[in-house]
């Protein structure tokens, strides 16, 4: 075994893993008290939207994978909320808009992650809803560390909560100020808000009644009709003009999550599950298809073939995901899928890298792309918000200099994601991928503490792609949580934030662990890679065709070698490509060992095991 920044934690009682040692504290600590995995994973996710609420929100979204001991496959929630009613090409086109601004209230779909997350709870968890709401609410009253991205970001969207969402300065510039770095920050609006919801949840009676009172108080009451008051006023966004919303709360009534199969691909010994193509999960799974005629288990993981090939395989899948994944049009996805297909697209990689966008033609169907917008053709006037972080040439500008670029050269304000994993002794596991509702993108909604997704900027606005905009649909989401059975049983849970990277690096996290030998912690750590030879998934949807970001923890000779088969290398600092988690089940004779490990970039992800 190599040197590694932590071990790969093993145990037998349980484990979970997150981006904030603060929500796998939590997590552990709901295990220590007799909870499931389940109620492990939605205590770390309340904490999460407290202590990274630049990365997620109440108000965002997450995709669900859940798996019971002795089940074939894991179950998807889908915490993705679809578009409003009103969400139609005609609305947005007839404002003069080309694409959907990336803050704002013209973004806004439902907010799914408390859907979600009680679902998890209500229907696979034991723990009751104060038991798992109680941490995130003290560190919202009490207060909890600042890392020094919050205080960044803050700083970057100063002048605009000053100037155009005062809701959001009340909350987040306390006295008039950035809050500082290290410092015990509170969101005492939040808290309070919680308490009134767990006030009005115990007025009924069963764990499970109380769960459904909290949905109806969200979806059908007070929470619904907030947002869709506020929804209603002309709020500042991106496009450099004031514009109400869309969604109302008769939107938020009529949903429920659904709770859907995941889709599947064998790797050899393993199965590999995914959300389906109402998020880019199966982009994974194509890529894996690929990858096993590439007898990739003889590639140096460090050396240019490696690279080369999963790159190139990367930007054929990603293409095949702008072509046809989404919710609003049917996808071809058994096609897709199929290993005639995966051998085809195969074919198509040579030893030059490629430069163009490449989708197939599943079944024969002809693919459409959206328009493409090449890095560096938005003017720096447009560069004033967006979604997660995902082109590389954007430049960190963190007080310590590390983590998620959260502001462009030319000011554009980036929210990212965060991630969960647990597992506990009686072979439950779960992998969830929270997100939205960041303060960089919309402004917190008076009384209840927090902003709304902004999900809605990855629909196009023209007619005819599998991911145009549409009433009731749901965005082609990047958000994509992973889980692995191996020899048939379930193995691993994993994920990571990082918008149109999140596959990348879990692949590169799976592809070290099944067929480099590497264990957890090693793959975690491994020196990583990515490419954005692809559509970014947020505004302003750019693409950087040829490119591909190295750390410079890999060999100089590799970057060299890329450089000669035609790609556009940029080396990045050592510790920057991922913030990846995995929690996985070992057997270990008639025992069974639980294992766990975390990202150690960014100096905040922790795992958590015994």
């Amino acid at each position: 075994m190599s040197f590694t920044t932590r071990p790969e934690l093993r145990g037998s009682f349980g484990a979970v893993s997150s981006t904030h040692w603060l929500a796998s504290a939590a997590g552990m600590g709901v295990l220590e008290r007799g909870g499931n995995a389940f109620d492990a994973a939605v205590a770390s996710g309340f904490v999460l939207q407290v202590v990274e609420p630049h990365l997620n929100g109440p108000g965002g979204e997450v995709p669900i994978l859940a798996c019971r001991p002795g089940e074939d496959a894991p179950t998807v929630i889908c915490g993705q909320g679809p578009s409003p009613a009103a969400a139609t090409l005609e609305r947005l086109r007839g404002l003069g808009l080309e694409l959907v601004p990336g803050t704002g209230h013209l973004a806004a779909c439902v907010p799914g992650a408390f859907g979600a997350w009680l679902t998890l709870l209500r229907d696979w968890g034991t723990a009751t809803l104060r038991e798992v709401l109680s941490p995130a609410i003290g560190y919202a009253r009490h207060g909890h560390a600042l890392t020094p991205r919050i205080p960044a970001a803050i700083a970057s969207v100063r002048e605009l909560f000053e100037t155009h969402w005062p809701s959001s300065a009340a909350v987040y510039l306390p006295g008039g100020r950035v809050p500082q770095p290290g410092k015990l920050f509170r969101n005492p609006v939040l808290a309070d808000f919680y308490e009134t919801l767990l006030r009005e949840a115990e007025t009924a009676g069963s764990r499970e009644a109380q769960i459904e009172r909290a949905l109806d108080y969200w979806y059908r009451g007070p929470v619904a009709e907030a947002m869709g008051r506020f929804s209603e006023q002309e709020v500042w966004d991106v496009s450099g003009r004031r514009h109400r919303g869309l969604l109302t709360a008769d939107d938020l009534a009529r949903w429920t999550p659904p709770v859907e199969a995941p889709l599947s691909a064998d790797f050899g010994e393993y199965r590999v599950f995914k959300c389906g193509p109402w998020s880019q999960g199966p982009a994974m799974l194509q890529a894996l298809n690929i990858l096993q005629g590439l007898d990739v288990a003889a590639m140096d993981p460090l050396g240019p073939d490696f690279v080369h090939a999963v790159a190139e395989t990367t930007k054929l899948v990603m293409a095949d995901r702008d072509a046809w994944y989404g919710d609003s049009a049917p996808v071809p996805m058994a096609a897709l899928l199929d290993p005639a297909y995966a051998a085809a697209r195969r074919a198509l990689i040579g030893e030059r890298a490629s430069l163009e966008l490449r989708p197939g033609s599943p079944d024969g169907r002809a693919p459409v792309l959206p328009p493409q917008r090449l890095t560096g053709t938005i003017s720096q006037a447009d560069m004033r918000g967006g979604g997660e972080p995902t082109m590389s040439r954007e430049l960190p500008t963190t007080l310590d200099g590390q983590g998620e670029p959260v502001t462009t050269r030319g000011g554009a304000h980036r929210g990212d994601t965060c991630h969960v994993d647990a597992a506990d002794r009686w072979g439950n596991m779960v992998a969830a991928t929270p997100s939205g509702g960041w303060f960089q993108s919309s402004p917190v909604i008076p009384g209840l503490g927090f902003g709304l997704t902004v999900r809605g900027q990855m629909f196009w606005l023209q007619d005819g792609l599998a991911s145009s905009m549409a009433p009731g649909v749901r965005p082609r989401t990047t958000l994509t949580p992973s889980f692995a059975f191996r020899d048939g049983k379930p193995y691993l849970a994993f994920g990571t934030p990082g918008g149109d990277q999140q596959e990348q690096w879990s692949l590169l996290l799976f592809l070290h662990h099944a067929r480099h030998g590497m264990n957890l912690q090693e793959a975690i750590d491994a020196p990583a890679f990515h490419t954005d030879g692809l559509l970014s998934s947020f505004w302003p949807r750019e693409v950087a065709p040829g490119s591909l970001t190295l750390e410079n923890r890999f060999p100089a000779g590799t970057a060299e070698a890329l450089r000669d088969r035609g790609h556009t290398v940029t080396v990045a600092e050592g510790w920057t490509e991922g913030r990846l988690c995995a929690v996985g089940r070992e057997p270990d004779g008639e025992d069974v060992q639980i294992k766990a490990a975390a990202n150690p970039r960014g100096m905040q992800g922790y795992a958590v095991a015994r």
